[in-house]
């Protein structure tokens, strides 16, 4: 189906996108920003987990090894080719600086060899338009809650492309902050399906975990002090003597970190009177 902008007939928009910015090599075929073609993605975890946690120089290498079958794998699932493409997105950043080379290496090569538009995708600015493709109708202004493995922030979304941040973590992000405890607890990784999984057993209440505040920034998120608090507790039990009920440390430290995200985001809606709010975030939170 074409569409008529400003009169003028544009024909449907098809991309490449890369994603390397962590532990998972991916890539997608997306129709006008909302229809995705094909999807496919290589995961690391199993190789992290014995490590604990993703290390950079391993995550990178998997990249190279992998990239190429995906894209691959990515266009023939979406019964395309790299002529039928408009254009090549990549993520250029934040995350590891050599996971991020490999996939924007591979994105600048395609672009060059075939004479297509290379756009730069911010990777915070990736989690929110993920929206765009699960609700199909949502369009700005609106409210988001952005919570991954590195990174906690709420934007208010003024247009496409368009945002202010209104607050974001001074310290650890919630996704850190999961890890952490999980390693802690003795789950591995990665922390945040593990510590989920567990909480459903225990009690919520059972231990009162702080909940930080900045007073004079009421959106931003603080998760180091918390963290804290969660391995101070586990290290007295064991220096009392005391049983550890893991499955009420875990449902303690997420509702602690719940109810923060809850609260700041629900303000921020109130305060700005608009009535849309999108969730977004990685993988491993």
């Amino acid at each position: 189906m074409n569409t008529e902008i400003d009169g003028m007939e544009k024909k449907e928009i098809t991309i490449l996108a890369i994603e390397s910015s962590c532990d998972e090599t991916a890539a997608s075929v997306v129709k006008n920003g909302r229809e995705v073609l094909s999807n496919v993605i290589s995961s690391q975890i199993d190789l992290h987990k014995l490590y604990g946690g993703v290390v950079p120089e391993i995550a990178s290498r998997k990249h190279i090894e992998k990239i190429n079958q995906v894209i691959e794998e990515a266009l023939s699932e979406a019964k395309m080719t790299l002529d039928d493409m408009d254009a090549i997105a990549v993520t250029y950043g934040p995350g590891l600086v050599g996971a991020l080379l490999v996939g924007v290496a591979e994105a600048k090569a395609i672009s060059y060899a075939k004479h297509l538009p290379l756009v730069g995708v911010h990777h915070i600015e990736g989690h929110i338009s993920a929206n765009y493709i699960e609700n199909k109708d949502l369009e700005p202004p609106f409210i988001c809650l952005v919570v991954s493995g590195g990174h906690t922030h709420l934007v208010r979304v003024k247009d496409y492309g368009e945002y202010e941040i209104l607050g974001r973590t001074r310290d650890d992000a919630a996704g850190e902050a999961f890890d952490k405890v999980a390693r802690a607890i003795g789950l591995g990784y990665p922390g945040g399906p593990k510590i989920d999984r567990l909480a459903k057993e225990g009690n919520p209440d059972a231990i009162a975990f702080p909940k930080a505040k900045i007073a004079d920034a009421p959106y931003d998120f603080s998760f180091s002090g918390l963290k804290s608090a969660v391995l101070n507790y586990l290290n007295g039990c064991k220096m009392k003597g005391e049983p550890i009920v893991e499955a009420d440390v875990a449902a303690s430290f997420q509702k602690a970190v719940v109810d923060v995200l809850v609260e700041h985001a629900m303000l921020a809606v109130q305060e700005s009177g608009l009535d849309k709010f999108a969730l977004a975030g990685g993988r491993g939170f």
